[in-house]
Protein backbone atom coordinates (compact mmCIF):
# COMPACT_ATOMS: atom_id res chain seq x y z
CA UNK A 1 0.00 0.00 0.00
CA UNK A 2 1.06 3.64 -0.90
CA UNK A 3 1.24 5.91 2.10
CA UNK A 4 1.67 9.78 2.02
CA UNK A 5 4.16 11.61 4.62
CA UNK A 6 3.68 15.11 5.44
CA UNK A 7 5.46 16.43 2.87
CA UNK A 8 3.15 14.57 0.41
CA UNK A 9 5.45 11.95 -0.91
CA UNK A 10 4.30 8.71 -1.49
CA UNK A 11 6.20 5.72 0.39
CA UNK A 12 5.50 1.93 0.38
CA UNK A 13 4.04 0.46 3.86
CA UNK A 14 3.94 -2.40 4.87
CA UNK A 15 5.43 -4.20 1.70
CA UNK A 16 6.69 -7.96 2.30
CA UNK A 17 9.63 -8.90 0.41
CA UNK A 18 11.52 -12.72 0.88
CA UNK A 19 15.06 -12.15 0.12
CA UNK A 20 17.40 -14.78 -0.98
CA UNK A 21 21.14 -15.19 -0.89
CA UNK A 22 22.26 -17.90 -3.58
CA UNK A 23 25.88 -19.01 -1.92
CA UNK A 24 26.10 -21.89 -4.70
CA UNK A 25 23.51 -24.85 -5.56
CA UNK A 26 24.66 -29.03 -5.81
CA UNK A 27 22.48 -31.99 -7.25
CA UNK A 28 21.82 -35.19 -5.30
CA UNK A 29 19.10 -38.00 -5.12
CA UNK A 30 16.38 -38.21 -3.24
CA UNK A 31 17.23 -40.81 -1.61
CA UNK A 32 20.37 -39.40 -0.34
CA UNK A 33 18.38 -36.06 0.72
CA UNK A 34 16.26 -38.33 3.01
CA UNK A 35 19.05 -39.28 4.56
CA UNK A 36 20.51 -36.06 5.66
CA UNK A 37 20.17 -35.49 9.32
CA UNK A 38 20.44 -32.14 11.61
CA UNK A 39 24.39 -31.30 11.06
CA UNK A 40 24.62 -32.67 7.72
CA UNK A 41 27.69 -30.91 5.36
CA UNK A 42 25.98 -30.38 1.72
CA UNK A 43 29.22 -29.75 -0.47
CA UNK A 44 28.13 -26.49 -2.93
CA UNK A 45 29.65 -25.66 -5.98
CA UNK A 46 31.34 -22.43 -5.12
CA UNK A 47 34.02 -21.54 -2.69
CA UNK A 48 33.49 -18.71 0.04
CA UNK A 49 35.20 -15.92 -2.48
CA UNK A 50 32.69 -16.56 -5.39
CA UNK A 51 29.91 -13.85 -5.93
CA UNK A 52 26.58 -15.31 -4.57
CA UNK A 53 23.29 -13.92 -6.38
CA UNK A 54 20.43 -11.83 -4.20
CA UNK A 55 16.73 -13.00 -5.34
CA UNK A 56 13.90 -10.79 -4.40
CA UNK A 57 10.47 -12.75 -4.42
CA UNK A 58 12.82 -15.58 -6.44
CA UNK A 59 13.91 -12.72 -8.60
CA UNK A 60 17.53 -11.77 -9.34
CA UNK A 61 18.09 -8.50 -8.56
CA UNK A 62 21.29 -8.27 -7.35
CA UNK A 63 25.26 -9.97 -7.87
CA UNK A 64 27.44 -9.34 -4.24
CA UNK A 65 29.74 -10.93 -1.81
CA UNK A 66 29.88 -12.35 1.17
CA UNK A 67 31.52 -10.57 4.14
CA UNK A 68 32.40 -11.90 7.60
CA UNK A 69 32.84 -9.63 10.77
CA UNK A 70 33.20 -11.42 14.05
CA UNK A 71 30.53 -13.85 14.12
CA UNK A 72 28.33 -12.09 11.82
CA UNK A 73 27.95 -13.01 8.18
CA UNK A 74 26.51 -10.16 5.49
CA UNK A 75 26.00 -10.10 1.70
CA UNK A 76 27.39 -6.75 0.08
CA UNK A 77 25.81 -5.47 -3.15
CA UNK A 78 27.86 -5.18 -6.17
CA UNK A 79 26.19 -5.11 -8.87
CA UNK A 80 22.02 -4.47 -9.46
CA UNK A 81 20.67 -6.51 -12.41
CA UNK A 82 18.44 -5.11 -15.21
CA UNK A 83 14.79 -5.28 -14.64
CA UNK A 84 13.45 -7.92 -16.49
CA UNK A 85 9.74 -7.18 -17.73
Amino acid sequence: MLARTGSQVPTLDNVSLDITVVLGTTSMPVHQVLRLGRGAIIELDASEEDEVTILANNLPVAKGNVVVNGNRIAVEIKEWLPRRV
